[in-house]
């Protein structure tokens, strides 16, 4: 199973373009980083700019709409994320768990769908979709 354990800084949503963590900060998120390659369960990680430096597209009325960020109405906004691959949801928590996070931060886990999560309509609707990830490099190690 995969999972995306998805850092939710408070504050971040503010934070200046070019904002960076305190190098301890970034020191202990590796040692965090380096048990998760160890223990062979982490497919991805990066860290995110903060809103400041992004943009939102919306779609009202089916036309495309550019905001550039920050975006006064977010309350919460993700700072990184890691893709996971763990037998079970408890052992995704138990992950998120051992994170070295302050105490301004959240890590969200959600479980990612897999094709075979899906009725066999959606399925045939989704024809071609593991050759994409085999190509995009996102499909799931087994």
């Amino acid at each position: 199973m995969r999972f995306m354990m998805l850092m939710i800084p408070k504050g971040y949503e503010s934070a200046a373009p070019g904002t960076v963590p305190e190098a301890d900060a970034v020191a202990a998120m590796m040692k965090y980083n380096e048990s998760l390659q160890k223990a062979g369960v982490l497919l991805a990680l990066d860290g995110l700019h903060p809103p400041s430096m992004g943009a939102r597209v919306s779609f009202k009325g089916g036309k495309p709409q550019v905001t550039d960020g920050p975006f006064s109405e977010a309350r919460e906004v993700l700072g990184g994320y890691w893709m996971i691959q763990v037998k079970s949801r408890e052992e995704a928590i138990a992950w998120a768990s051992r994170c070295p996070a302050s105490d301004n931060e959240v890590i969200e886990i959600r479980q990612v769908q897999e094709l075979a999560d899906f009725p066999a309509d959606v399925q045939k609707a989704a024809a071609g979709l593991q050759d994409m990830q085999q190509q995009a490099g996102s499909t799931p190690k087994h």
